[in-house]
């Protein structure tokens, strides 16, 4: 059971993809956002083309209109390595989720974790359309939270909302602290690391991408749904921000260049979150690092390992 993380941008689905080809094997996403149907350029799916080669779990298995938790994760992942497992296939497990991937190496724990995008998100929402509007979210889903909470500590507001999305619980429910990790599968994980310059240059060339690729139209087809987008769904990176500019609110040119940023303050918080885990072998990618030099530089390392 191989898994391999990375920050958003750093190559990690490529090498996913190129390593389960050449060992026979099937490919667990983590990812909290490439599980929605008709989301795909925003947050960057495998191709069809990749889909039709390599057996992927997880991808495309709920409406956009639905909302999605760490635990109903922890399902979906579970059920899928077992079918796997049934097969007798290697399996490959890659994303940048980190509270996905924490979970998913020490299994669920009662406390809610943080989830870079999700707050990334909503500060996205709160600049948008205002701090009282979160706060009027919040005492609707938990009172006793807001009544605990200055109106004006955004902090606070946003991590509370944010605990919401992650769990589906109010954060005054929640009571546990994590106990100490305990590893749920004999998982060998391996990190993507890049310098940060070079990390950001292909943030900033795959938002380019995204929006040539038609993102703008995506987003305009999921708005026209019979059924709204659910919040965790419309907070996406890149969705975000194109629906504050599909409403006036800014312009093209400025929504890009929010997606970039918000993007790369992503890319902070799953640094952050990836020096916390343990047992990870570390690769450092160079720059435009040919992706066979990559896949044998992987083999390599995971014949070291598994010596």
């Amino acid at each position: 059971m191989i898994l391999i993380l990375g920050i958003t941008g750093s190559g990690k689905g490529k090498l996913a993809f190129d390593l389960a080809e050449s060992l026979g094997a099937e490919i667990i996403s983590i990812d909290s956002m490439k599980v929605y149907r008709r989301m795909d350029i925003g947050t960057a799916k495998p191709s069809k083309e990749a889909r039709a080669r390599i057996k992927y779990h997880l991808i495309d298995i709920i409406e956009p209109s639905d909302s999605f938790s760490v635990g109903a994760f922890m399902d979906a992942a579970s059920n899928g390595i077992e079918r796997i497992k049934s097969r007798n296939k290697e399996i490959i497990a890659v994303g940048g989720t980190a509270l996905y991937i924490k979970s998913l190496i020490y299994g669920l724990f009662e406390d809610a974790g943080t989830n870079e995008q999700i707050r990334t998100a909503l500060r996205v929402r709160a600049e948008a359309e205002g701090l009282e509007e979160l706060y009027l979210e919040l005492t609707k889903i938990d009172p006793v939270a807001a009544d605990r909470i200055n109106p004006n500590d955004s902090r606070r507001i946003i991590r509370a909302l944010e605990v919401y999305q992650i769990t589906g619980k109010p954060i005054s429910s929640l009571q546990k602290q994590w106990d100490k990790p305990r590893t749920k599968h004999d998982w060998k994980i391996i990190g993507l690391r890049r310098e940060k310059t070079d990390a950001n240059r292909r943030i900033n060339k795959r938002v380019k991408r995204m929006i040539l690729a038609g993102l703008v139209d995506e987003v305009k087809s999921l708005l026209d749904e019979e059924k709204p987008l659910s919040k965790q769904a419309r907070c996406a990176i890149g969705y975000a921000e194109i629906i504050a500019y599909l409403k006036g609110q800014m312009n093209l040119k400025d929504a890009t260049e929010l997606i970039k940023k918000n993007t790369r303050r992503l890319a902070k918080g799953q640094r952050t979150w990836f020096k916390t885990f343990n047992n990870v072998h570390w690769l450092n990618i160079e720059p435009d690092e040919p992706a066979e030099k990559t896949l044998n530089r992987t083999k390599r390392l995971l014949d070291d390992i598994f010596a």
